[in-house]
């Protein structure tokens, strides 16, 4: 049984929440949120590379078509991301082989993204491999954990026909993710708990969340997933021919005339072979400037400070700074954002920093803030 898994990291999201700091050629993925020297790319692959045995054992000069079994490390990783920040990947990851790095001429959201790079892999390793997807832009904080889960992910992908969910238990009713209600157990894999899904919910009221809660069988969406390239291919056949048949038939040159839908719409919310496996390894999808207060909060500082700060009155807030020289001074203020990147200062309450995708369409707009995006 094939139970080596090829990780492939979603690389080509804009991280429009975290602008000023993200834009169009510094993508939210090429930074360090978490205070490390590593971007959230870099620390993505780090811990998936580790999922092959770590450093690439294969002898140089194998042919990319040679069998699974000498293939760990980088050799397994995959990226797929846009064509606009692909220089960006390669300089970034320098090590990842350039035949497993795919690029989109268009983004077509992540159905497309799954159903080619499932057809390269299966393409040079069979239907029977086993390929995990995985957000470039996730912080994990138990890696132990995490890599344990992946092997009990693989081992069920890998020996039953499933596509397998990893579902993060909940620390509060979030109305910012989608949930996965769990159905009937069908046994447990590496000493974790495997059951089918009985639905998937976007984004939930609080109502709706805290019901969700206190049944204790949802978990959060976490957009990760494992299956095998046959089955996926499959269910994609199944419920989404207009995103899979082309693909096969023309190859990636009919890319920018895919319909564009998240692998949640197209497959998820509609196959029979969906499973869950409730985890809880530290998670966090880094979402928007609120995500660094969940990370960086301490009980020592009112405030979570990443520049220099000098304020009278201010607590709950969020400052950040890319230059160390600039100081940002605050009086009388109370649970806001203030982000200064070269020329732009951005001040928003945190409960509002999901607008902030509204500003950028009316900087789009405007000839004189084109440099700004």
């Amino acid at each position: 049984m094939n139970t080596l898994l090829f990780p492939v990291i979603l690389a080509g999201g804009k991280g429009e929440r975290f602008w000023p700091l993200s834009r169009k050629d510094r993508p939210k993925q090429f930074l360090s949120l978490d205070g490390s020297s590593r971007s959230l790319l870099q620390a993505t692959a780090d811990r998936l590379i580790k999922l092959g045995g770590g450093e690439s054992s294969a002898v140089l000069g194998v042919s990319p078509m040679s069998d699974w079994r000498t293939r760990t490390g980088w050799d397994s990783l995959w990226v797929i991301t846009s064509s606009q920040i692909a220089e960006g990947v390669r300089q970034q990851l320098p090590d990842l082989p350039v035949e497993n790095l795919l690029i989109e001429s268009e983004g077509r959201d992540t159905a497309a993204a799954v159903a080619w790079t499932s057809l390269e892999i299966k393409q040079r390793y069979g239907e029977d491999a086993v390929i995990g997807f995985f957000p470039a832009d996730h912080w994990i904080a138990n890696e132990e954990a995490f890599a344990h889960t992946l092997s009990a992910a693989t081992q069920l992908a890998a020996s039953t026909a499933a596509i397998v969910t990893l579902g993060i238990k909940p620390t509060f009713p979030s109305t910012g993710y989608g949930y996965i209600e769990q159905g009937e157990k069908i046994g447990s894999f590496n000493e974790l708990p495997a059951y089918h899904v009985n639905r998937f919910t976007e984004k939930p009221d609080r109502e709706t969340a805290e019901t969700f809660l206190s049944t204790g069988r949802f978990s959060w969406n976490s957009g990760m997933f494992v299956f095998r390239a046959g089955v996926v291919l499959k269910e994609l056949h199944t419920h989404a021919p207009e995103i899979i048949e082309p693909l096969e038939q023309q190859g990636p040159d009919i890319y920018p005339q895919l319909p564009k839908k998240s692998i949640d719409y197209a497959l998820m919310e509609k196959t029979t072979l969906a499973y869950v496996l409730p985890v809880d390894f530290g998670w966090d999808d880094l979402g928007d400037w609120n995500a660094i207060e969940r990370l960086l909060k301490t009980e020592e500082n009112p405030n979570v400070e990443l520049a220099t700060h000098v304020g009278l009155d201010t607590q709950g807030a969020i400052i950040y700074a890319s230059n160390p020289e600039d100081v940002v001074v605050t009086i009388g203020l109370e649970d806001v954002v203030i982000v200064r990147d070269h020329n732009v200062t951005l001040v928003v309450k945190k409960e509002r920093t999901q607008e902030i995708k509204q500003i950028l369409k009316i900087l789009q707009s405007d000839s004189r803030f084109t440099d700004l995006l």
